[in-house]
């Protein structure tokens, strides 16, 4: 699995009643694929992948890689704090057919140690053929996958290809990426800093705001990796606001929020997730009107699917 380039972190659209909207994902991954976006990684934390079911995840990463119709690689988000479970939801997506790939991340919650999360690792990648990408995000976990680790996963488990990297540490990233094999592909986990992660040797980034603007932070990514840094960083500084606004409470309640007011989708979401506050639902359509993101959604889906 050599990928390259803009991944999307897909959301889950969920109907008024809370179950998945498969029209609406269906609908989004054609307008991803036709955008540009170099492949796609479903339930993960923009998906809300903790309230689904397995039997959800499995529908919608079947759905996913019907709608991409082989134009777009898929990765699976599958993350658990308990091993044994993660290998036997593993083994169990694993057998989707046309399925590029396993994206998880560090257990949360158990804090383990470096150790521990090796042999974590390990033990997912063993339980599949397909690759593996790696997931390191201390912010939701608690526990920091260190470069050293990193390093050791890739060389001594050979379906280990990849790390999704959401630190938030620049130093981490280039120590990182002098350590891994040249064939390992590091790829940001933070929009904001996809920029400098490809300026240093990364492969691209797996967005959030891709999800709104896949055709832009496509062509971002892609200017990058082409060393076009004048059309990369004019992008950048286009939509660094969007990119920051996802964030402005927990994700993907701001990315659910703008979707909903571009029309793309019905604003609902599981709990423990809920919508945004008023004040920042504010800040949300102001922001998306200076960048004519509504304008733009209306005129393409011709309704305004908001709840």
């Amino acid at each position: 699995m050599q990928l390259s380039g803009c991944g999307t972190a897909l959301i889950t659209p969920f109907r008024g009643d809370g179950s998945v909207d498969e029209e609406a994902l269906v609908s989004l991954v054609h307008w991803q694929v036709e955008s540009g976006v170099n492949f796609l990684v479903v339930c993960g934390t923009t998906g809300e992948a903790p309230t689904l079911s397995l039997d959800e995840t499995l529908r919608v990463v079947e759905l996913t890689i019907e709608a991409a119709a082989g134009r777009a690689p898929v990765l699976a988000g599958c993350t658990h704090n308990s091993t044994r479970e993660a290998v036997a939801r593993v083994r169990r997506i694993s057998r989707v057919p046309n399925l590029s790939g396993i994206m998880s991340a560090n257990p949360y919650y158990s804090k383990p140690t470096q150790e521990g999360q090796f042999q974590h690792f390990k033990a997912i990648a063993d339980a599949t053929d397909l690759p593996v990408m790696l997931y390191n995000i201390p912010p939701r976990t608690a526990v920091n996958l260190e470069p050293a680790t990193t390093a050791r996963l890739a060389n001594e488990v050979r379906n280990i290809v990849a790390i999704k990297e959401a630190s938030g540490s620049m130093s981490q990233v280039m120590e990182l990426i002098t350590m891994v094999p040249k064939n390992f592909q590091v790829f940001s986990g933070e929009d904001n800093l996809a920029l400098p992660v490809i300026a240093v040797g990364g492969a691209g980034v797996i967005a959030v705001a891709s999800n709104e603007i896949p055709a832009e932070m496509s062509q971002m990514v892609k200017a990058a990796l082409a060393n076009d840094w004048q059309t990369a960083r004019r992008l950048q500084h286009r939509f660094f606001t969007l990119m920051q606004a996802n964030f402005w409470e927990s994700n993907p309640g701001p990315v659910k929020c703008l979707l909903a007011m571009m029309g793309r989708i019905t604003e609902s979401y599981r709990l423990p997730m809920v919508p945004v506050q008023a004040g920042t639902r504010a800040r949300l359509a102001k922001l998306a009107g200076e960048l004519g993101l509504l304008t733009v959604g209306l005129q393409e889906q011709g309704n305004l699917r908001v709840s």
